[in-house]
């Protein structure tokens, strides 16, 4: 799961610094997309708060950079910190919750996750291009509606009611609702979020890696603010 998981957010951060290099930024590549390899392999070390000693060494690297590098600029050191924070240590929570339970339950639990948030993706666009008639973010994201937001909603919920209903994580039945109710609207954010990034470098897709579907970032944005509040929702509740 680390080795996949590293792979995507390594694509996505390439992306991500495509993009910022639009926008006249010259964020350090090297640097950025090491530390989008190693964040998702933070987790399985046996070092507690292993992801804080990560951030605090990205952080070092790009300080030293910055101070031996004269054409370097605060907007490019950054990005260099931004692109494998929000593509990477985001993606790394989905590797957190696969190693918090062994064999087949955490597999379980993690596909739940990530079923919920394709899901609502794919309930928020049946439902919005049939019923959707209110824009969501017209300025962003045109084609999202309130209506299809709604109906994700339901779709993400659903997901967590199956997950209370298998009986096998210590859920309970409320919590279980507001797991699937916060982690649509985070996967929205990180969607609305990731279409306001491209808004403002002029592009329509964040890459060409799968023609007509865009890039990795493309279909990974909702995953990445969804998957860490499911990671959070976990934590907090005493799931994980």
């Amino acid at each position: 799961t680390a080795i996949l998981i590293a792979v995507m957010a390594f694509l996505c951060c390439s992306e991500f610094l495509k993009m910022s290099r639009r926008s006249g930024r010259m964020p350090n590549d090297v640097i950025a997309l090491a530390f989008a390899v190693i964040f998702p392999f933070a987790p399985l070390s046996n070092i507690s708060d292993s992801e804080f000693f990560v951030i605090f060494a990205l952080l070092v690297v790009c300080a030293m950079w910055y101070v031996s590098t004269p054409r370097a600029n605060m907007g490019d050191v950054a990005l260099t910190v931004f692109g494998p924070i929000y593509t990477s240590l985001a993606f790394s929570s989905i590797v957190i919750i696969r190693d918090a339970f062994p064999g087949w339950r955490g597999a379980l639990l993690t596909f739940a996750v990530m079923g919920s948030i394709w899901l609502s993706d794919s309930c928020a666009y049946f439902v919005g291009s049939k019923l959707g008639k209110h824009k969501l973010a017209p300025r962003i994201s045109p084609n999202k509606s309130v209506e299809g937001f709604w109906g994700g909603m339901v779709g993400s919920v659903v997901v967590w009611l199956i997950v209370f209903a298998l009986g096998i994580y210590n859920i309970n039945l409320p919590y279980a609702i507001v797991c699937g109710v916060l982690v649509d609207a985070a996967a929205v954010a990180g969607d609305l979020f990731e279409s306001r990034i491209k808004r403002g470098v002029g592009v329509k897709d964040s890459g060409n890696l799968m023609p007509g579907h865009g890039g990795m970032l493309d279909r990974s944005d909702s995953l990445l603010f969804g998957g860490m509040t499911a990671f959070l929702l976990l934590r907090l509740g005493g799931i994980l």
